[in-house]
């Protein structure tokens, strides 16, 4: 089964089904079934992309069904919805009907890409992504008791099923029909809860009513990966196909994995993504008072320079090499989906390319993480953060580039992302529900000051008066900050004068 764009347009899309009676070797001509199991009002439409499976029990056996999505109501002022279905097959594939439908659009669930398994007691369960919809988690279920002609009620979310938003696929690999921990259905997926990386298989004993934590499962690949399908194979085996890459993304190569039961109960070695502990060196001391001490390593030699005024005392100077500061992560800077102000004073003049301010957990589209760079090229100096639901940027409408002091500032509070120069908001935009630092138990950095953590975008100027708070400053506070240095203790998660270097 697949599915065609007609005439390039992704809103007019047709599914066909074609087969094989030599093994794979030579394939029927597709034959269009739009008119049977596609509605008049659905748009973007998709089927699986995962395997479809045949009953075993009750009096629909034999029965093929399959899972698909389908959107509709672009036009809608709320924006376009998404819903999935069910097709079957009672005469071995030669025709197909429509059969269960989620349509109702709320927006409390999204389900997308449908994998099917059947339960051992006839029930289809229906597993799927759910598109940025309200409810928690990024996965969602529904059943059907009539051999997948209806759902017996609308998807609903499995937030304790962690994976990013991402196709993901279920199989049967035992069922004794006992209701007992022998039965077992898998599940693979990335496991980390935002980005997508850690493919994973993952096994459910009670017929989907719970899943096995990602380590509790066993993790197949580390690095990036994404869509997945499974296959039961001779002699007990399994079969995983699935995207994964080595750098930064998941789609360089399509793989495939072998293996029985004994391996997936091997267990799962730390996550190679954790940051190496930090070498000794210099450090530079933090005033704020948690219960979670921050250490900020001066890297590189830099040294100290005069601060924006004699009340600030010093500030660093940063050679645009390879100076720079690091703060590993701790429980203090663990922001979580909090409100959040980061801020810093900085200098810098004319010089080509993108120039680090701050850079906090990750690096990557998908990444929880948060930053704030001169883009002098640009004009302006950005901001970004990303959670497991979205992204915002924002940008200032000029870079700075002066070579006098400027205080910048991020704020996350009221639902808005802003940026803050010498005091005043100089943009804004809608900040993401969700959290900074969600899957930090996948291995995440600290803070970096003056360069990212991959060693590129460093700062050639003066940095000064780093601090992070777990709540959103008010202008007023914001408005201190730049014109008297107030100390401002209140929620302190950082706090770096820069006017000290101690000795390794």
């Amino acid at each position: 089964m697949s599915t065609w764009n007609a005439n390039g347009d992704t809103s007019d899309r047709r599914p066909f089904v074609s087969y094989s009676d030599d093994d794979g070797a030579t394939w029927s001509q597709p034959q269009d079934i739009t008119e049977d199991v596609k509605l008049p009002d659905w748009e973007f439409y998709a089927t699986g992309p995962v395997h479809a499976i045949q009953l075993e029990r009750g009096e629909h056996a034999g029965r093929l069904v399959a899972g698909a999505n389908h959107t509709w109501g672009s036009d809608r002022p709320e924006g376009m919805a998404r819903g999935a279905h069910l097709l079957y097959s009672d005469d071995g594939g030669e025709t197909w009907e429509l059969g269960a439908i989620d349509s109702v659009g709320d927006n409390t669930v999204n389900p997308q890409e449908v994998s099917v398994v059947e339960l051992t007691d006839g029930t289809v369960y229906a597993a799927a992504r759910d598109q940025y919809g309200t409810k928690e988690g990024n996965r969602t279920f529904a059943t059907s008791s009539d051999g997948g002609e209806s759902f017996e009620a609308r998807f609903a979310a499995l937030p304790d099923l962690s994976a990013p938003v991402v196709q993901g696929a279920t199989l049967r690999q035992r069922a004794t029909d006992a209701g007992d921990d022998h039965d077992r259905i898998l599940f693979s997926a990335p496991a980390h809860p935002a980005s997508r990386e850690a493919m994973s298989v993952r096994s459910s004993y009670d017929e989907g009513e719970s899943w096995e934590h990602w380590n509790d499962g066993k993790v197949i690949h580390w690095g990036p990966a994404a869509y997945s399908d499974l296959v039961s194979l001779p002699g007990h085996e399994i079969g995983l196909l699935y995207e994964a890459g080595e750098g930064n993304s998941p789609y360089d190569e399509i793989r495939f994995a072998r293996f029985n039961e004994a391996y997936l109960a091997t267990g799962n070695d730390q996550p190679p993504g954790f940051p190496d502990p930090p070498e000794p060196g210099p450090t530079t001391p933090d005033l704020a008072r948690t219960s979670s001490p921050n250490t900020a390593y001066v890297r590189g030699g830099a040294e100290l320079t005069d601060g924006p005024s004699p009340r600030h005392g010093q500030a660093l100077q940063l050679d645009g090499d390879d100076d720079h500061i690091q703060i590993p992560f701790t429980d203090a800077l663990d922001l979580d989906r909090d409100d959040f102000t980061v801020a810093t004073w900085f200098r810098y003049g004319e010089r080509d390319g993108s120039q680090v301010l701050v850079w906090a957990y990750g690096i990557g589209s998908s990444k929880p993480s948060f930053w704030m760079r001169a883009e002098p090229g640009n004009d302006r100096i950005r901001a970004l953060m990303t959670t497991e639901n979205g992204t915002a940027s924002v940008a200032s409408p000029e870079a700075y580039d002066d070579g006098e002091w400027h205080h910048a500032a991020l704020r996350r509070a009221g639902g808005r992302f802003s940026l803050w120069i010498d005091g005043e908001e100089v943009a804004s935009a809608a900040a993401p529900d969700g959290s900074v630092t969600i899957g930090h138990e996948f291995g995440i950095d600290g803070l970096y000051i003056g360069q990212r953590m991959d060693d590129i975008q460093q700062l050639e100027g003066d940095v000064d008066d780093v601090r992070v708070y777990r709540r959103g400053l008010s202008a007023r506070e914001l408005t201190l900050l730049h014109t008297t240095n107030a100390p401002l203790a209140k929620d302190l998660a950082l706090r770096l004068p820069l006017d000290q270097i101690h000795p390794e």
